[in-house]
């Protein structure tokens, strides 16, 4: 039972919280975003609407709203709402969490909303431990997680919740926050101001995260209160706003926070998107792609694996310069490293994504695996078998090729049931295309 006490503590906890935490929104009328999630005739606001919420895990990057949300339930709910560390929670925890909510449950008739952050660091027993409960409703479940749930959370508790997606916010979505901060009474309350250009750049170096455009809003603000009179920024009259100058959200934050986590969706997101320009022969996005990952100190070698195996799967035989490129440029990485590999990181990407196109290679080699796989051992011809053996006389003859003029003589290769051209099918351009275009004539 709240007391004037603890009334008075939390509210001084809240005074001296961090902006961010300050600027929470508290309904979903303030919650900023998120139309596809938590906007108007979704599922996930009326069930909050109505407090009829089932289990639930949130899943998006950081700064895009999931405490924020399951803050909102908590104060829309009637239910108890109870909070548990990933990080520090045991199976011990859980289960006295589950055993007091079924207590409540039986006395009360009063429901248990269990908020896990960073769902996705329990593991496999913590995780485990809450499927009776979340399968029978002792507790509903509201799971918060920045790793794709359908990796990191066991398959048995994903089946009893609904995953909701939140994506990074748009710009005018953080400029809306920002201006919200700089005015409310929770916030800046007024004592500084920000032209469209400063919140623009607090925008951009957010990269959709909120909580990073508010902490920057904050220690730039901070600055502003100890900048020498020497910067140029006039110092505001008695009872105006101070300005806050683009210096000061540099110097809050001097370089863009893009998002990348070497073991998380970003990772494969980005390489996945570097992989797909090259293969598209957009060499501007391969390059931007490439940026990122070296931005966010990507292990140059893994670069170099991927734009070497690309030289063989989407380029092959069409320009079989593009693999002694590309592996020039692994060995480059190898023993030059970061910064100088950058460029020959570079070179590859952009010769890969300019080279003739084809997977003829790759679609070659898998058909026959696949023919190897399900027709069994097919005979060696008789004149293509080694020929030191005894009764190896009785074999055919076996043509030499530079015994011939054009080194080139027709002779059978593959084994009976298959047919030149079984695998290996030309993908029209290049050097694999003139080649082809040159066995023809035979």
């Amino acid at each position: 039972m709240e007391t004037l006490f603890s009334q008075d503590e939390a509210e001084r906890t809240l005074r001296n919280a961090p902006l961010a935490v300050r600027m929470r929104p508290e309904t979903l009328d303030d919650y900023v975003g998120q139309e596809q999630a938590v906007g108007k005739g979704s599922w996930l606001r009326a069930a909050i609407e109505h407090d009829v919420l089932s289990s639930v895990i949130l899943y998006g990057p950081a700064g895009t709203g999931k405490t924020t949300l399951a803050h909102i339930i908590a104060a829309h709910t009637r239910s108890e709402f109870v909070e548990v560390s990933a990080v520090t929670g045991t199976v011990k925890d859980l289960r006295a969490v589950i055993e007091e909510a079924r207590r409540r449950l039986m006395a009360y008739d009063r429901r248990t909303i269990l908020f896990i952050d960073e769902i996705h660091r329990f593991n496999r027993s913590q995780q485990d431990a809450l499927l009776h409960a979340v399968e029978n409703r002792t507790v509903i479940m509201v799971g918060a997680t920045t790793e794709n749930p359908y990796f990191e959370v066991n398959t048995a508790l994903l089946s009893r919740a609904r995953v909701v997606e939140l994506t990074p916010l748009a710009d005018d979505d953080i400029a809306k926050l920002v201006r919200r901060a700089l005015a409310s009474s929770k916030g800046l309350a007024g004592k500084f101001s920000a032209t469209d250009e400063v919140v623009e750049a607090i925008c951009t170096l957010a990269a959709g995260d909120a909580r990073s455009a508010l902490t920057t809003l904050e220690l730039a603000s901070e600055i502003a209160l100890t900048r020498p009179d020497t910067d140029g920024v006039p110092a505001p009259e008695p009872g105006e706003a101070m300005t806050i100058s683009l210096e000061d959200v540099r110097t809050a934050n001097p370089r863009r926070g893009l998002p990348y986590d070497k073991d998380g969706d970003m990772h494969y997101d980005i390489i996945s998107a570097f992989i797909k320009s090259m293969r598209g022969s957009d060499p501007d996005a391969a390059v931007y792609w490439l940026a990122r990952m070296i931005d966010a100190g990507e292990d140059p070698k893994f670069i170099a694996r991927r734009i070497l195996i690309a030289a063989s799967e989407d380029i092959g035989n069409a320009d079989p310069q593009a693999i002694q490129v590309a592996a020039a440029a692994f060995k480059a990485a190898e023993v030059i490293g970061y910064p100088e590999c950058r460029i020959n990181l570079a070179q590859a990407a952009i010769y890969n994504a300019l080279a003739p196109k084809s997977n003829a290679c790759e679609a070659a080699i898998d058909a026959a695996l696949a023919d190897v796989r399900a027709s069994g051992m097919r005979s060696v011809p008789t004149h293509l078998r080694d020929r030191h053996r005894p009764g190896s006389e009785a074999y055919g003859d076996y043509l030499y090729p530079h015994d011939y003029p054009e080194g080139w003589v027709e002779q059978r290769y593959l084994p009976d049931g298959l047919e030149r051209g079984a695998f290996w099918k030309p993908a029209g351009r290049g050097w694999e295309e003139w080649r082809f275009e040159q066995g023809q004539q035979h």
